[in-house]
C-alpha cells in the first residue's frame, strides 16, 4: 500500500500549483500586507483621539479624526482591491486545476478506472479541487498578514506599556494548547469527511446510470435509502467539524475577553502609578480587540491545513499513476494493410485468472474472420489489446511486421475502426456522433456512412434529421439505432482495419440480414475481426476460430 505523501512534498505541491500565479498572487498579497498596516494605524488613532479629547476638550481634535477617516478608508479600498483580486486568481487557478486533473484522468490507461469508483474522481475535480483552490488563495496567502497584524499589534504594545503586553504574550501559550488539542481531532475527521463525501458522489453517480435497472426491479426505495444513509453520515461527520469550530471561536473569544478584563485590572493599577496614560489605554485596548480576527483565523488554520492536505495526498495520488505513452516518441504508422499477428500474448486483469495464454494467433491482410467463444474468454479483450487500450502480460502483437509495443498511439488507434458490444454515444445530434470518427467529415461523407450502417431512414425519420440530440449514450434511440450510429461512426473513420464486437446483436433476423448484404461492399479491402454468434455474421467470414482456454483453435 503506497504511503500518502510527506508534510514536505504537499507544500511543495502546493507551492507548484500556485507558481504560474505567483506574480498576482505576490501582488494581492502585498495589498493584504498593506490593508494590515492601515489597519495597525487605526489603533494608534484612536488613543491619540482619546488623548487628545481628555486634554484638550474636542475643539482641537479634527486633524486626528480626518486621520483616523483617511485611515479607515485606505483601509476599505485595501480590502475591496484584495477581494477582488483573490476573487480572480482563485478562478483562475481552480480552472487550471480542474483543466490538469481532467487531461491527466483522460491519459490514464483504462485499467487505472477498473479500481476506483468514478465517484471518487468526479468529487475530486469538482469539489475537492475547488477547496484547495480556496486554501491557497484564502488561508495560504492570508496567514502573512494575520501574523503580521499579530506581531505588530504586539509589538505596538509592547511600546505603550511592557507589563500589560507581557501578560498578552502570555496567553499566547494557551492558544496554541488548544489549537493542538483541536487540531489532533480535525486532520483524521477531516480525511474521514473528505471520503464519505466522495462515496456519496460515487452512489448517486452510480444510481443515476442504473436507473432503469432501479426501476425494473423496484429497488429505488432501497437505493433511497442507501443514498440517504451516506448523505446523513457525511451530516454527521460535517456536523461533528463544525462544532469543534463552533466550539473554537467561543472559546478563542472567552479567552480574548477573560484576558481583556485581566488586563484593564492590571491597568488600573498601572494608571495610578502614573506609567500608563489614558490615551495609551484605549489604544492598547484596540490593539487588543484587533488581535481576536487573527488570531481565530489562526485558529481555523490548522484544521483548514489538514483538509488541504487531504486534498493534495488524493491529488498526487492520481497524478503519480503512470500515463499512456501518448505523447512519447514512437514509430509512425502509415496507412496499413492489414494484417495481424499474435505472438504468446497473455493476459489476465487485475485480481482476475488468466484471459489469454500464451496466445498464437494470425490474420492475413484484408481476412474477415470471426471469432467465438463463451462469454468472458477474451473475445473483446483481444480487441482492447489490438489498440494498446491494456498492456500486455507478456507476448508481442504485430501489424503489416511492426511490433505495436514501439508504435505512436495515435497512429495506431487512428488504423482501427470498432463497433464495441456496449454502444457509447455522446449527449449530442446525431451528426457529431458520426462525425465523431472523423472531425472533418462533412454532412455528404456522414450521409454516406449512414447509408451503409442503413441508419440514414431512421435518422431521416427524427424530429431534427441528423441535428436530433439523442440524449446520455443514445437514450432517445432503440439499441438498434445505437449500433447503427456506433457503425457509421467506425465506418466514417474509413479504417483499414475494422473489429465489430456483437454489432448486430440488438438487430432483429430481417434488420441483421439487410445489413450484412449492405456491410460486403463496405468490408471489402479491409481486415475485419467479428466477435459473434450469430449465422448471418458469421457468413460475412472468410474463416471462423473460437477462443477457448485462453488460445485460439479452428472450428
Amino acid at each position: 500500500m503506497a504511503q500518502p505523501p510527506s508534510t514536505k512534498l504537499n507544500l511543495r505541491a502546493l507551492v507548484a500549483y500556485a507558481a504560474p500565479y505567483r506574480v498576482s498572487l505576490l501582488f494581492a498579497s502585498g495589498v493584504t500586507l498593506a490593508e494590515t498596516g492601515a489597519a495597525l494605524v487605526v489603533p494608534w488613532l484612536g488613543g491619540r483621539f482619546a488623548g487628545d479629547m481628555l486634554s484638550q476638550g474636542p475643539g482641537p481634535v479634527g486633524s486626528t479624526l480626518l486621520a483616523l477617516l483617511a485611515a479607515l478608508a485606505a483601509q476599505a479600498l485595501l480590502k475591496f482591491l484584495n477581494g477582488y483580486l483573490v476573487a480572480s486568481v482563485s478562478e483562475r487557478i481552480l480552472a487550471d486545476l480542474r483543466v490538469r486533473i481532467y487531461d491527466h484522468l483522460q491519459a490514464l490507461p483504462l485499467s487505472f478506472y477498473h479500481q476506483r469508483p468514478r465517484g471518487d474522481i468526479l468529487a475530486l475535480i469538482t469539489r475537492e479541487i475547488s477547496q484547495l483552490s480556496e486554501f491557497i488563495t484564502g488561508t495560504f496567502i492570508a496567514a502573512a498578514p494575520n501574523l503580521l497584524t499579530i506581531f505588530g499589534a504586539i509589538l505596538q504594545m509592547f511600546s505603550i506599556d511592557v507589563l500589560l503586553a507581557g501578560l498578552v504574550a502570555g496567553l499566547t501559550p494557551i492558544f496554541i494548547l488548544l489549537l493542538k488539542i483541536v487540531g489532533r481531532k480535525l486532520r483524521p475527521l477531516s480525511c474521514e469527511l473528505q471520503e464519505a463525501e466522495a462515496t456519496s458522489v460515487a452512489i448517486a453517480e452510480e444510481n443515476l446510470g442504473m436507473l432503469p435497472i432501479i426501476k425494473m426491479y423496484t429497488r429505488e426505495k432501497q437505493e433511497g435509502q442507501r443514498y440517504r444513509r451516506q448523505i446523513y453520515n457525511v451530516v454527521r461527520l460535517s456536523t461533528l467539524q463544525q462544532r469543534i469550530y463552533a466550539a473554537l471561536d467561543p472559546a478563542v473569544q472567552l479567552i480574548a475577553a477573560s484576558a481583556v478584563v485581566l488586563l484593564l485590572w492590571v491597568a488600573t493599577g498601572q494608571m495610578a502609578q502614573g506609567s500608563l496614560t489614558p490615551a495609551g489605554l484605549v489604544s492598547f485596548i484596540l490593539y487588543s480587540a484587533m488581535l481576536s480576527r487573527p488570531i481565530g483565523a489562526i485558529a481555523g488554520l490548522y484544521g483548514r491545513t489538514q483538509m488541504a492536505r487531504g486534498t493534495l495526498e488524493r491529488l498526487h495520488r492520481v497524478l503519480a499513476e503512470r500515463r499512456e505513452p501518448i505523447a512519447q516518441t514512437g514509430l509512425t504508422l502509415q496507412r496499413v494493410r492489414g494484417e495481424i499477428e499474435f505472438r504468446g500474448v497473455s493476459f489476465h486483469y487485475p485480481g482476475r485468472p488468466p484471459v489469454l495464454k500464451s496466445l498464437d494467433f494470425h490474420i492475413r491482410a484484408g481476412e474477415t474472420i470471426a471469432i467465438t467463444g463463451h462469454n468472458g474468454a477474451g473475445k473483446s479483450t483481444l480487441m482492447h489489446l489490438l489498440m494498446r487500450l491494456y498492456e500486455l502480460d507478456a507476448g508481442r502483437i504485430f501489424i503489416d511486421g511492426v511490433d505495436i509495443a514501439n508504435v505512436d498511439l495515435h497512429s495506431l488507434r487512428s488504423q482501427i475502426g470498432v463497433v464495441p458490444q456496449r454502444v457509447l454515444l455522446f449527449n449530442s445530434s446525431v451528426r457529431a456522433n458520426i462525425g465523431f470518427g472523423d472531425p472533418r467529415a462533412e454532412q455528404a461523407a456522414i450521409e454516406r456512412a449512414a447509408h451503409s450502417a442503413q441508419a440514414h431512414d431512421f435518422i431521416s425519420r427524427l424530429p431534427a434529421g441528423y441535428d436530433t440530440v439523442i440524449g446520455d449514450d443514445g437514450v432517445r434511440l432503440s439499441g438498434g439505432q445505437r449500433q447503427r450510429i456506433a457503425l457509421a461512426r467506425a465506418l466514417i473513420k474509413n479504417p483499414p482495419i475494422l473489429a465489430l464486437d456483437e454489432a448486430t446483436a440488438m438487430f432483429d433476423p430481417q434488420g441483421e440480414a439487410s445489413l450484412i448484404g449492405e456491410l460486403r461492399d463496405c468490408l471489402a479491402g479491409r481486415t475485419v475481426i467479428l466477435i459473434t454468434h450469430r449465422p448471418a455474421s458469421l457468413a460475412l467470414a472468410d474463416r471462423v476460430v473460437k477462443l477457448e482456454g485462453g488460445v485460439i483453435s479452428t472450428m
